[in-house]
């Protein structure tokens, strides 16, 4: 996969922020230029998974760039044709809900509309625990709508939390393999290991 230009867009899932760094050194292994994208929200909140400071640090360490945190920085991205693909992993239900009802207020959902406009790929890996609640319906709109694609997802703690699905992040790089030839990877419900 030569020559291909990635973004890769970081959302307020606080807890999946570990395994997402060793997924975006594996698509940064396997594409090589990597732009990061973080929200505001994440880019600036301490939680008691970390600080901001150290994800952003790793992040630009991975990335080998500066972390675009700002819907300013990140709108170049349309009229450029700055990426081929755009991830956002993790995305939190705030954000697909954003996404699927055009809403553009973080650089997140910036980077996004501004990278649909070139008819190019966006790849969604979910976290959120109103998946299968408040948050259906905007994962319906989207699984039906042009260019978007998701990493293959499942309920994570079906008893505890009966509508919280998250992506199977080992699955990323195929799924934006395929989403790069137009295809979404199946199945796309998993059954949690």
């Amino acid at each position: 996969m030569d020559n291909i230009k990635v973004g890769f867009a970081v959302c307020g899932s606080f807890c999946t922020y570990e395994k997402m760094l060793l997924v975006m050194q594996a698509i940064k292994d396997r594409y090589g230029d990597v732009t990061p994208i973080m929200s505001e929200n994440s880019a600036s909140t301490d939680t008691r998974f970390g600080t901001a400071g150290h994800f952003i640090s790793e992040i630009e360490r991975i990335c080998g760039k500066k972390v675009l945190s700002t819907i300013e920085s990140v709108e170049y991205i349309g009229p450029k044709k700055a990426l081929d693909v755009l991830i956002i992993a993790p995305c939190t239900g705030n954000t697909l809900a954003k996404i699927a009802r055009g809403i553009t207020d973080t650089a997140v959902t910036m980077a996004c509309k501004a990278h649909l406009r070139n008819n190019r790929p966006v790849v969604i890996a979910i976290s959120t625990n109103d998946a299968l609640s408040g948050n259906a319906q905007n994962l319906g709109l989207l699984l039906n709508r042009k260019n978007f694609y998701f990493v293959p997802f499942y309920q994570d703690d079906p008893e505890n939390k009966p509508f919280s699905m998250v992506a199977e992040l080992d699955k990323l790089c195929d799924t934006v393999d395929l989403a790069l030839k137009g295809k979404q990877l199946q199945p796309l419900l998993c059954v949690k290991k």
